[in-house]
């Protein structure tokens, strides 16, 4: 009996400190937040004095009942108080959980001793009453009670759940195939959360950070690219409770335009903290402040996926978008390949004569009066290469424009075939401006003598400009999946040229579905940006790649066990 009463009231005590900290400090929905503590917390002591002092057997049930709920409320009630518009002290949140987490260890002490097969011995009174009047009896079940029956077990298990995924496992749905071959659109996995240092909604207090994470890690965190100021908290954070709640039935945790977010992400771990990555042709390399020269990240190989036909026949099945063929693959690698092997000093001849050549065919007009301008984007130059070559032919400044265009970058260009940047990504970029420029010159020229001939439009598939457009459209493929295959060094150099390194509590995620993942290399929105900022005309192309790492604390957990589909029940893969 002893025992009984001192959690009973201890926990009673801790309750209503408890309630004292939910006091409101505006008038907006925090009010709930007193309101539902305390009212717990009166009605628990009433029921509790009722029993331990006035000797009312016939109320244990209830106060059973009410602090098996106790805990919930007072979760609720933090939840409502952070809600609120005006934020509080780290110290104030602190001891709050505190309060919570010592209710918690009470409350389950007192419903332990609450159960009816210990409590009827703590004094004969009760003893004799529970003979006299034991479980069921002989009363009749109204329907009410025994909906009210189904509805507390209903309840208590939804919070039980609610509580072991904030904390300890999560059940995740695998929502986009940014992941294939490793996840499929609808897979079930098993999020591990405790070691990741879980923490109470809306709040950054909770359990300390218990493991460190490994490149090939999956795992699931916030998604940095949505706000997360203090009112889109409140609303993300009641819509994956109520995900939760509901088994991930209900899903409400949608952008300003109506649009489901992609929040939380599943990703993999690619970048560690203390590194500097950079990805070119799909190779991932990174190298440290103690190795400085970048080395090829072997496990990102073994996970990044690039084509997506060779995966096993099993797994293609469930795949519901290809975003390029084998044969599109191959013409990527190609143009990759042609792009390793370009001769700067040859290309600067090529384009010099390409110049030279519009020259000769283009008639006489006046002076260039540095007033024509062209648009630059790639897609624009191929798709509208013949109203182009007529401006060119007819207006002021066409010669004069369409030879800086092909033949200023000669300049400043090496005389071999130097490193053009500084590093991988930039040299890359710069050939591959090149390239694009050559192509569109020979287009022009061979444009510019069947216009001045009275011949265009009459193209045959052996002609020159047939073949010049067939390689502009492998160009535009490639520079079309530019971002995906390729990235800019990250963190991004000083200004001087010093290497920046990815901060101690930082990590770099990719999805394995390297075509199909929007993930970390990149931003939700595209701009119009040079190739290369080596050349005044260098050619642009619409890009999201703007790299961000993710701070360990915004990560949840670790995927870990795939439950469904049943004959994809397995373990991550993280090796």
């Amino acid at each position: 009996m002893k025992k009984l009463s001192v959690l009973t009231v201890t926990a009673l005590c801790i309750a209503a400190v408890f309630s004292v900290f939910c006091f409101p400090r505006a008038g907006d929905i925090s009010i709930l937040a007193f309101i539902i503590s305390a009212a717990g917390t009166a009605a628990t002591a009433y029921y509790t004095y009722a029993v331990l002092l006035r000797d009312e057997p016939a109320r244990i049930p209830i106060v059973h009942k009410l602090f098996q709920y106790l805990p919930y409320i007072m979760l609720i009630a933090f939840i409502l108080r952070r809600a609120g518009k005006n934020d509080t002290a780290r110290w104030y949140d602190v001891v709050t959980v505190i309060l919570w987490c010592l209710l918690f260890v009470a409350t389950l002490g007192a419903v332990y001793l609450l159960n009816e097969k210990r409590v009827y011995a703590c004094r004969s009174s009760w003893t004799h009453y529970i003979k006299n009047y034991p479980p069921g009896g002989k009363k009749r079940k109204w329907i009410i009670t025994e909906i009210l029956e189904w509805l507390d077990a209903i309840v208590q298990a939804v919070f039980t759940i609610l509580l072991v995924q904030i904390f300890i496992l999560q059940l995740y749905v695998i929502p986009s195939e940014s992941m294939v071959p490793q996840f499929l659109i609808g897979d079930r996995v098993f999020v591990f959360k405790t070691a990741s240092g879980p923490q109470f909604p809306l709040s950054d207090v909770g359990l300390p950070v218990f493991r460190t994470y490994k490149r090939g890690d999956v795992v699931v965190f916030r998604n940095p690219h949505y706000r997360m100021d203090r009112q889109s908290e409140v609303k993300t954070v009641t819509s994956q409770l109520l995900y939760m709640l509901t088994l991930t039935l209900v899903n409400l945790n949608r952008d300003e335009h109506g649009e489901l977010k992609a929040d939380p992400l599943v990703k993999r771990i690619c970048g560690l903290p203390g590194e500097q990555l950079v990805m070119q042709d799909g190779t991932l390399y990174a190298r440290t402040r103690e190795s400085p020269e970048f080395f090829p990240v072997e496990s990102d190989a073994r996970f990044a996926t690039w084509n997506l036909h060779t995966v096993p026949l099993a797994t293609r099945r469930g795949i519901q978008t290809f975003p390029v063929s084998s044969a599109q693959f191959q013409s990527l690698l190609d143009c990759e390949a042609e792009r390793r092997e370009l001769h700067i000093p040859e290309v600067a001849e090529r384009c010099r004569s390409i110049a030279a050549a519009f020259s000769r065919i283009a008639p006489p007009v006046a002076e260039d009066d540095g007033s024509l301008t062209v648009p630059l984007f790639e897609y624009e130059l191929f798709t509208s290469h013949e109203a182009i070559t007529r401006r060119l032919l007819s207006e002021t400044g066409g010669v004069a424009w369409f030879t800086a265009f092909m033949t200023d970058w000669i300049v400043n260009a090496p005389s071999d075939d130097a490193f053009v940047g500084g590093d991988i990504y930039s040299d890359a970029n710069y050939r591959l401006n090149l390239m694009i420029k050559e192509c569109f010159g020979q287009i022009v020229v061979r444009d510019a003598e069947l216009i001045t001939s009275g011949a265009s439009g009459n193209i045959f598939s052996d002609d020159e400009l047939y073949r010049a457009l067939e390689r502009a459209e492998q160009l535009h493929r490639y520079v079309v999946s530019l971002d995906q295959r390729n990235m800019p060094l990250f963190p991004p150099n000083a200004p001087d040229g010093t290497p920046n390194y990815l901060e101690s509590d930082s990590y770099f995620m990719m999805g394995d579905n390297r075509f199909n993942s929007l993930d970390m290399r990149h931003s939700y929105n595209r701009t119009l940006v040079p190739l290369t900022a080596l050349d005044d005309f260098s050619v642009t192309y619409y890009s999201n790649s703007a790299p961000q790492a993710v701070k360990s604390r915004y990560i949840l957990g670790n995927a870990v066990f795939r439950f469904w589909p049943r004959k994809r029940i397995g373990l991550v893969q993280t090796k």
